[in-house]
């Protein structure tokens, strides 16, 4: 349910009850002890149970040893998907959660956002895109658990890392040490969404999902520069968390000194070998990253699905017990919620499902398969202890098998990253690509390795649909789209907030209400100068700690600065043009996000630093320490006209065509929701920088900066050897963000406001919404796949089940098949999409794929001799190619 509230911090039983059960259930633990395990067990267990727990069947305790989590007595191996729920809206809730559950996930983790639910000191708020009771109760009846990351500092490239700006103002407050104004208002936000959550009975040991919560967030890192007011800290943060009797496991991610209350965690590109500090606490991964963030103005991370397969894989091979995809669905920064700086609008994070919430493929599907090889060696993985086994300078076997044999998984890892490798296992011959692992869950028979892909891949694209006018405008008698505009003044609107000598920060100005702050002074110069008699311009130096900057003279755009997302400060020298006497130089400073990480990240400012002028007889003349007018926001923003009543104000002027190249302009036109039910992306590929809204809500920064053609960007991705985030970028060149997602849930059928605040100039004419569709599905399957049905392999069934490998495609859903674009057996080359004929083709495969597939919303094709001719090529490994497009 949608909640808007401010709840008192009471505790929802009564404390001489919740005593009087403590010591009943410690007097328990003494006579019957607390083992809980299933099946062997490697170590005793530190047992965590609920000083909540009841009668109530539904109740279930949440325990663990160095082997697994224990839920309800029975050991658990587990897969993680993150989701924000901030970063997505409500209805799209139940299908990302539906869809990560397909693809084998079993948890959904998520952070829990501070900023979002205090605004303000003491008042709460969760509704809309914030309602994380909603959020929980949709993965509980998707039958999954959870993983409640409460921070409450979470980083995550969210704004100030998700701590509310207003509690750097608070008198004597550091953030993230022994420091009481900090530990007292942290200590509150946290008892309070403890409290929330018993309240809706969502921790596991109420009946609920939630089966771990997590306290600070990869503190290790920045522990050792607070002293050992950091080690008190970190110390203090674990026991409160685990005061407040939620029943469940604490974990510390990152925190390289953890309490023994708590269990320590991985976040890392590969968390194999990641040991936690007690021999008695499972080893667990919290954040494995499938992708990257991106910042404006920087090519596109991209991770491949054959290392992520492998990284998984190897975690648990090495005793891995429960393993996060951050992110599984990454989202949106939606409106100013995003960090960095310059973390971008997008938070795609090329996720297993992307921003709008398709199926990544291959990467969604590839990991299915892989989720599901591994399920199938849970039993013995969990119950038995490994025997590690070397098959070659850099090849290895890690094999769990019970005495008696009843059970028996083995997992073969191949860590050479040039070199496919022919290694003997149990008097077997296995093939092993470089870079990969094979998973043999009856420690005989290979049902996946994490470099085969046989899963289809999508071509996706967005596909441009016009702006269409609504009936509902209030512009009449004009054909066409018609666009209101309202224009900002350039420098001062209304009256001045204060006048100083000097700079002040921007931070510490506008404290985060607003991205934009205006400094504004004046230049007189005498009309015998040079450069004025002979048409030369002055040159204006600006140094500034960032983030962006748009010059302004006598009302007149002249320049543009910025940082970016590894240095945010710049430097400016433009040539501008002056006149004879007072020069109104007004200069636009803007954040685009405040810092999310780092030691004492609160106190990194923004804003000017510096300002002069050279060109002048006399030299150059210092603005600095000038008389400065300060104005924070706009006037625009101040009226609130791009939503609620403000869409209605009298300030908006109809436009028989909208100014083109006009900088500090707002636009506001009345649209059509555009056709079908495919996601939406507004395209703003010809409009400068700003920020949009549509029915009120904000859709968030825009800014189609380029990467540099200069970045290091490739055609196609090695996934052989360790991956950093520069490893494999594409898009060099090219916007970092050109599209921004339009949640379906905010448009009505007519009558949509759409609102475009454009900073320096765009082209209003060429914004179109465009329609995330599906083009072509592609597959390539090589003979030697292993030759087993992973959808409905059960493991007692692996020798029966064992066929031929086959190309699977399915069609996007209420579609079918409607051409066959490309087909070959033999060995085509290329990607989807550019697929070609090699030297050895079958020339029969065009026509057998057309008849196994045309017209069919989903088909499977054999790689055998009822299908093909095998016998091409001999000695060659042949490969099965296809290419088709759904409608």
């Amino acid at each position: 349910m949608a909640m808007a509230l401010t709840m008192k911090h009471s505790i929802y039983r009564s404390s001489w009850e919740s005593k009087c059960k403590v010591i009943l259930l410690a007097l328990l633990i003494l006579v019957t002890g607390a083992s809980g395990t299933s099946g062997g067990g490697a170590a005793a267990n530190t047992t965590i149970t609920s000083s909540e727990a009841t009668n109530n069947n539904s109740n279930y305790s949440v325990t663990y040893d160095r082997r697994s989590l224990i839920v309800n007595g029975h050991r658990k191996l587990l897969i993680s998907a993150s989701i924000h729920y901030p970063r997505s809206v409500p209805a799209m809730w139940p299908g990302l959660v539906q869809l990560a559950k397909e693809g084998g996930a079993d948890v959904i983790e998520t952070y829990v956002f501070w900023n979002g639910h205090e605004p303000f000191p003491g008042k709460y708020y969760f509704g809309g895109r914030y309602d994380l009771v909603k959020f929980c109760k949709i993965v509980q009846q998707a039958g999954m658990y959870m993983i409640l990351r409460i921070g409450p500092f979470i980083a995550a490239e969210w704004n100030f890392g998700g701590i509310p700006v207003w509690l750097h103002y608070v008198p004597g407050t550091i953030f993230r040490t022994d420091n009481e104004p900090f530990k007292h208002y942290m200590q509150n936000f946290m008892t309070f969404i403890v409290n929330l959550m018993k309240q809706e009975r969502l921790f596991a040991s109420q009946g609920g999902p939630i089966i771990l919560a997590q306290v600070e967030n990869e503190y290790g890192f920045y522990e050792a520069a607070y002293g050992d007011g950091g080690k008190r800290y970190a110390l203090w943060a674990a026991k409160m968390a685990v005061s407040q009797n939620t029943g469940v496991p604490w974990i510390m991610c990152e925190q390289f000194d953890a309490p023994i209350e708590v269990i320590d965690t991985c976040n890392l590109f590969y968390c194999d070998q990641f040991t936690p500090l007690s021999p008695n606490k499972p080893k667990i991964w919290t954040e494995n990253w499938p992708g990257w963030f991106k910042t404006f103005g920087a090519s596109d991370p991209h991770r491949p699905p054959e290392d992520i397969a492998f990284s998984v894989a190897r975690f648990f091979q090495k005793g891995g017990s429960v393993q996060n995809y951050y992110m599984y669905h990454g989202g949106t920064n939606f409106g100013r919620t995003s960090g960095g700086p310059f973390i971008t609008t997008s938070y795609d994070y090329e996720a297993p499902i992307d921003e709008y919430g398709l199926a990544r493929f291959p990467k969604w599907e590839h990991l299915k398969q892989l989720h599901k090889a591994i399920k199938l060696c849970e039993h013995a993985l969990l119950n038995n202890e490994p025997t590690l086994l070397s098959l070659g300078p850099l090849q290895e076997a890690d094999v769990y098998e019970d005495a008696s044999g009843g059970s028996c998984a083995a997992f073969l890892a191949n860590t050479d990253d040039k070199n496919d490798k022919v290694v003997i296992f149990r008097k077997m011959s296995y093939n092993l690509p470089a870079w990969s692992v094979s998973i043999l869950p009856d420690c005989r028979n290979v049902v996946f390795n994490t470099a085969k892909v046989s899963s289809q891949t999508s071509l996706v694209e967005m596909i441009p649909s016009d702006l269409q006018p609504s009936s509902a405008s209030p512009v009449r008698g004009l054909k066409g789209l018609q666009w209101e505009v309202f224009e900002e003044i350039a420098g001062i609107w209304g009256n001045a907030d204060f006048i100083r000598r000097g700079f002040v920060d921007h931070i510490n100005t506008t404290k985060d209400t607003t991205d934009y702050l205006w400094y504004t002074t004046s230049l007189f110069v005498d009309e015998n100068e040079e450069s004025l008699i002979n048409g030369s311009n002055a040159i204006l130096q600006v140094e500034s700690k960032g983030h962006v900057l748009h010059v302004f003279i006598n009302k007149m755009f002249q320049a543009t600065a910025s940082g970016n997302g590894s240095v945010p400060s710049f430097k400016l020298r433009s040539p501008i043009s002056l006149k004879a006497g007072k020069n109104e130089i007004s200069l636009l400073s803007m954040t685009m996000g405040l810092q999310n990480a780092g030691s004492f990240y609160e106190w990194v400012g923004a804003g000017l630093t510096s300002v002069k002028v050279e060109g002048f007889k006399n030299g150059t003349v210092d603005l600095s320490s000038n008389t400065w007018t300060y104005k924070v926001g706009l006037k625009g923003e101040s009226l609130r006209i791009y939503q609620g009543y403000g869409l209605n104000s009298k300030m908006w002027v109809p436009t028989s065509a909208p100014p083109k190249g006009q900088p500090l302009t707002w636009y506001k036109a009345v649209v059509n929701a555009p056709p079908g039910d495919e996601p939406v992306g507004l395209d703003m590929i010809h409009m400068g920088k700003g920020m949009a809204w549509l029915n009120g809500e904000e859709i968030g920064r825009y800014w189609p900066r380029k990467s540099s053609k200069n970045d290091k960007c490739v055609l196609q991705c090695d996934y052989r050897g360790k991956f950093s985030p520069n490893k494999c970028n594409k898009g060099c060149g090219e916007p970092t963000q050109r599209w921004y997602h339009v949640p379906r849930s905010w448009f009505k059928p007519a009558g949509n406001i759409l609102v475009i605040f454009e900073e320096i100039g765009g082209d209003l004419t060429q914004i179109k919404f465009s329609l995330r569709k599906v083009s072509s599905i592609c597959a390539h399957v090589p003979e030697d796949h292993p030759p087993h049905d992973l959808e409905h392999l059960q493991h007692g069934e692996i020798e029966k089940n064992i066929g031929k490998p086959t190309l699977k495609l399915k069609c996007p859903t209420n579609t079918r098949v409607s051409l066959v674009t490309f087909a070959s057996f033999g060995t085509p080359t290329g990607t989807c999409g550019s697929y070609t004929e090699g030297n050895c083709h079958d020339p029969n495969s065009v026509s057998l794929i057309n008849k196994a597939c045309m017209n069919q919303s989903e088909c499977a094709v054999e790689l055998s001799n009822r299908n093909f001719n095998m016998g091409l090529c001999p000695n060659t490994t042949k490969n099965l190619a296809v290419e088709v497009q759904c409608s």
